[in-house]
This record gives C-alpha cells, sequence and structure tokens, in this order.
C-alpha cells in the first residue's frame, strides 16, 4: 500500500468534519437568528404599544419619559456586575431564564387590565425589571455569538440579524397599531411575551457546546476593574462609546416623546402611528443588507463615519413633518437615519467581536454599554421634562440638532485617519494592531 493510499481516507475524513462542523454552526445560528427575530418583533410590539397603554391610563408626558427611562436605567445600576457576572457563566442559561423572566412580567399587563387594575406604578415596575432581564439577556447575547459563530463570518451573521430585526421593526409597531385599535394596547403586550417563548424554544434547540473557558474567581471589584481599565486604555473605544453615549441620549429624548408627538400634534390615530413608525423602519433592512458591501468597497473605519456621522443631518427633516403630505419628511428623515444607525451598527459589532479578548469580552461590552445606555434613560427623562415645558416639537428640534453634533466625537477620533478599523486591541504605548 503506498503511502497516497494511507493518507486519502485521512484527507475524506478531515473534509468530512470540517464539513459537519460548517452545517453544524449554520443550523444553531439560523435557530439563534429565528429566535431572536421573534424577540425583535415582540420588542417593537412594545415599542409603541407600551406608550399607548400608558396614554389611556392618562398618562402625562413626563411621565412617559419616567416610564422609558425606567426600562433602561438598569444599564447603569448592574451593567458593570452584570458583565462580570457574566463572563463567569455559560451564556445560554442566562439568556434563557431572562427569556422566563420577561415572559412572566409582560403577560401581566393585559391580566391587570383586563381586571381593571392596571395603574401607571405597574407599568413603571416591569419597565424596570424587564429592563433589568434585557442588561443580563444582550450582555450575554454579545458573547455568544463569537462562541457561535466563526471569526470569519461575524459581520454577515450580524448583518442577518441587524437586517431581521430591522425588518421585525417595519411588521412590529404596525403590528402594535391594529392590535390597540382591534383589542387594547394593554392587549398587543401578548405579542412581545409569545415572542419570548419562540425566543426560549430556539436557544433550547440549538446543539452547539460553548467552548470552556478557564475563569479565575477573584473579587468582582477587581474583575469589573479589568473590563474599564481596557476601555479606558483604548483610544478607538474611548472615542466610541463617547459618541454612543451622546448619540443614545438624544435618540431616546426623541423617541420617547415620538407616539405622543404624533397623537397629540400631528392627529394620527393609534393604527396609523403604529403604520408610520413601522415605514420608517425599512431604511434599517436596507442599511443591514449594504453594510457589508460598504466596509468592503469604502473600508470598514470609512463605512462606519459615513453611516454614523454622515447620514445623521436628514434627521433634521423629522420635526418638518405634520399632516397630510407632510408626513413624508418623517418617512424619509426616520428612513435615512435608521438606515445609518443600523449599518453603522452592523460594521461596529463585527469590529468589537474581533477586537476585544474573548476571555473578557462580557466586562468590557458592558463597561461600553454602562455608557452608551447609561444616558438612554437620562435622555427619556430630558425629553419628557423638556416636551412639557416647550412643546413637543422644539424638543424634536433640540434632540435632533444633539444628535448630529454628537458626529464631532467620532469625526475628532483616529477612526478619521483609517481605512479600515483595527482587529487587534491597541498598545498601551498608543500603538495599533492591523
Amino acid at each position: 500500500m503506498t503511502a497516497a493510499a494511507v493518507l486519502e481516507p485521512a484527507r475524506e475524513q478531515t473534509a468530512q468534519t470540517a464539513q459537519t462542523a460548517q452545517t453544524s454552526w449554520r443550523r444553531d445560528f439560523r435557530l439563534l437568528w429565528i429566535g431572536e427575530t421573534t424577540s425583535s418583533l415582540g420588542s417593537s410590539v412594545t415599542i409603541v404599544a407600551l406608550p399607548l397603554v400608558a396614554i389611556s391610563l392618562h398618562a402625562s408626558v413626563t411621565m412617559i419619559g419616567l416610564l422609558g427611562a425606567a426600562a433602561w436605567l438598569p444599564w447603569l445600576l448592574i451593567g458593570l456586575p452584570a458583565g462580570a457576572w457574566v463572563d463567569r457563566m455559560p451564556r445560554r442559561p442566562v439568556m434563557l431564564i431572562c427569556d422566563a423572566v420577561s415572559l412572566a412580567l409582560f403577560v401581566s399587563v393585559p391580566i391587570a387590565a383586563w381586571g381593571n387594575v392596571l395603574t401607571i406604578g405597574q407599568l413603571l415596575v416591569i419597565a424596570l425589571l424587564a429592563g433589568t432581564a434585557k442588561v443580563f439577556f444582550a450582555t450575554a447575547y454579545r458573547t455568544y455569538l463569537p462562541a457561535l459563530v466563526p471569526a470569519e463570518h461575524l459581520v454577515d451573521g450580524n448583518a442577518k440579524l441587524q437586517g431581521s430585526e430591522s425588518a421585525a421593526q417595519i411588521a412590529g409597531p404596525g403590528l402594535a397599531g391594529l392590535l390597540a385599535q382591534a383589542f387594547g394596547a394593554a392587549t398587543g403586550l401578548l405579542a412581545d411575551a409569545a415572542s419570548f417563548v419562540v425566543s426560549a424554544l430556539c436557544l433550547r434547540s440549538i446543539r452547539g457546546v460553548e467552548p470552556r473557558r478557564e475563569v479565575v474567581r477573584r473579587h468582582l471589584r477587581h474583575e469589573i476593574a479589568e473590563g474599564l481599565r481596557f476601555v479606558a486604555r483604548d483610544r478607538f473605544l474611548r472615542p466610541y462609546i463617547a459618541f454612543g453615549g451622546a448619540a443614545n441620549l438624544a435618540l431616546m429624548g426623541y423617541q420617547t416623546i415620538l407616539v405622543v408627538f404624533l397623537v397629540r400634534e400631528v392627529g394620527l390615530n393609534s393604527g396609523t402611528v403604529g403604520l408610520l413608525i413601522a415605514t420608517g423602519s425599512v431604511g434599517g433592512v436596507v442599511g443591514a443588507v449594504i453594510a457589508p458591501s460598504l466596509a468592503r468597497r469604502f473600508g470598514s473605519a470609512r463605512a462606519l463615519l459615513l453611516c454614523k456621522v454622515g447620514l445623521s443631518p436628514f434627521g433634521l427633516l423629522i420635526p418638518l413633518s405634520g399632516s397630510g403630505a407632510r408626513l413624508a419628511f418623517f418617512v424619509i428623515g426616520s428612513g435615512i437615519v435608521v438606515g445609518g444607525i443600523v449599518a453603522g451598527n452592523v460594521i461596529s459589532a463585527g469590529f468589537t467581536q474581533r477586537y476585544c479578548p474573548a476571555e473578557l469580552f462580557g466586562r468590557i461590552s458592558t463597561s461600553m454599554q454602562v455608557v452608551n445606555f447609561g444616558t438612554i434613560p437620562l435622555g427619556a427623562l430630558v425629553g419628557g421634562a423638556l416636551a412639557g415645558v416647550i412643546g413637543t416639537r422644539p424638543t424634536l428640534w433640540v434632540m435632533l440638532l444633539l444628535f448630529v453634533a454628537s458626529g464631532a466625537i467620532l469625526l475628532a477620533s483616529p477612526f478619521r485617519g483609517r481605512r479600515d478599523l483595527p482587529t487587534e486591541p491597541s498598545d498601551v504605548d498608543g500603538t495599533i494592531g492591523t
């Protein structure tokens, strides 16, 4: 028997093993994709349905701002320890527990409404607890994806997830409006509750096993400090999270009063509000689809600046919206802005997932999100309070001008001078990986 004859079966076995691994991760990714798309659909229903429930309880615009703040406040309260805790644990069980908790919370709203005992206080508590579950789920999810998908497929994987999330945001608000008109806004939250069931079933069906990580348990404070130090010393992550914090503050201030603006000032009914917000989300699908192509053609750093900074001025069309033909200002402005945000998020997600060390990723991620998402409750409070003083339309102008101005942070950062984003962490002395 020749050496070639001995080696041939080994080659066939290696090829078969590689093919099996390729099929396995693709199947698992599809399950994750289906579960998260369904969950995104439910969440986009809640974005419209929850303010409509509050409006039905005669809540003031300031109280609606508090409701929006409550959903994001947990990022400030427990974001940092959540990252350290998630780095210690398998990700999938954390996500399953979060799905179960969220299911119970959102089912309680229509039950209370049917019993005529629903109050704005209950909505605030539910928003706070559901936001807490979201902190743990989002942290585990961001670190779970790189364990499930090969590094070279992360950008495409994120594009698919962001694209389907944007598609869900098209259907979700319209569905919320229709459910609110047909059955009441509180009943519409059952759609979000059902989405957590689908997400949990898909997660349980994933066969892939997370790679075992060596976890050295130390005091929680030291583990949190590791993630903070990494972010604080990195010249790419520092400006990116500063931009994210400023942009999210402005966007949440805008989003908090948007439904109130469309209902009370423009004069639309709940069904039309849902459909209008859905049409603006079309841009998100387009952004997710073209993001990988933009990164390949122009370079990932240039594409990121184009999407995050170059398209933001179109948001200034939104405050010009009114009844009739003036609704086109909202559709065009929101469509382009959402498209830019989603495309930028696809590119930046692939960047951080490859750039950050896997053993620190949970802590790095939450260190970034504490700033990025920690400003969101402040934005909700500012938007609601400011609208109560100067009105919703002037507040839209203030928030969206702030959003445009936040782009100056990225233009003054090291991103500006590069074609592509780095794939290795910055060294302490300021040199970078290629």
